[in-house]
């Protein structure tokens, strides 16, 4: 079987302490056919460095720098419209994902003709591996509206079915704002329970509880654009959902 081409989305904003990290787990990967696109959002450290490194070592790194700060979201908007591969994956420059993971997954995605997957991952820090989260084996643009249960670093979604898709430019919950979108286009999306996927929670890019409920109160209000009572009623579900899923 020929591999299709898979497009990596990475987003960078002074990611060099762990980037070479996430860029090795890909370059691990025993499926071959992929190019991996960084969009750095004008760091100011060492970042762009290191990956113009692996750039000269691997014509499929690919590294492209934002004019300004437009966010994580604007970021993997900007690899996402330099992208030629059929299928789109995300990974952010401080997560790692299973070698096995474009495999498996791509594999998953051709055998049942799937617009859109996922997979469990485990969160870790340092070199501490903590809980594992298990979402449900599928999901739909409802049930998706009060609980995400999509990892970023774990999703995949096929152009050929859905077409190319971006990102809303919200700062915050994007990863959230495209599954719906996506979702209005393919019934359900399906999950692989298998650990394939890495989350760091120790870096900069975790935020704290109360910074994510603020951001998905408006996310529902400014780009979902539910009126007030739909957006209590579906914040409701998420911040309780939200709780037990970290409380594990």
């Amino acid at each position: 079987m020929n591999e299709p081409l898979v497009s990596i989305i990475m987003p960078a904003y002074n990611s060099e302490k762990y980037i070479s990290e996430s860029i090795e787990s890909v370059i691990l990967q025993t499926f071959k056919n992929w190019e991996l696109l960084i969009t750095d959002d004008r760091s100011s450290d060492n970042t762009q460095n290191v990956v113009e490194q692996y750039c000269a070592k691997d014509s499929r790194i690919k590294l492209y720098v934002n004019k300004e700060n437009g966010g994580a979201g604007a970021a993997r908007n900007n690899s996402i419209t330099h992208a030629k591969g059929r299928y789109i994956a995300f990974l952010d420059s401080d997560d790692l994902w299973h070698p096995a993971k474009l495999e498996k997954q791509i594999t998953f995605m051709l055998e049942h003709n799937y617009g859109l997957t996922y997979t469990s991952y485990q969160k870790f820090t340092g070199n501490s591996y903590l809980g594992v989260v298990t979402p449900p084996l599928s999901t739909n643009y409802s049930k998706l509206l009060s609980s995400n249960v999509i990892g970023c670093l774990t999703a995949i979604y096929d152009t050929e079915i859905v077409g190319k898709q971006f990102m809303p430019l919200i700062r915050k919950r994007q990863d959230m704002g495209l599954w719906l979108k996506v979702l209005k286009i393919t019934p359900k999306a399906y999950c692989i329970r298998e650990t394939l996927a890495y989350y760091r929670i120790d870096s900069g890019m975790t935020q704290n509880k109360f910074s994510v409920l603020k951001w998905q109160w408006r996310f529902y209000r400014e780009v979902v654009k539910l009126n007030l009572l739909k957006a209590c009623y579906h914040f409701s579900i998420y911040s309780i959902k939200g709780f037990i899923k970290h409380s594990v």
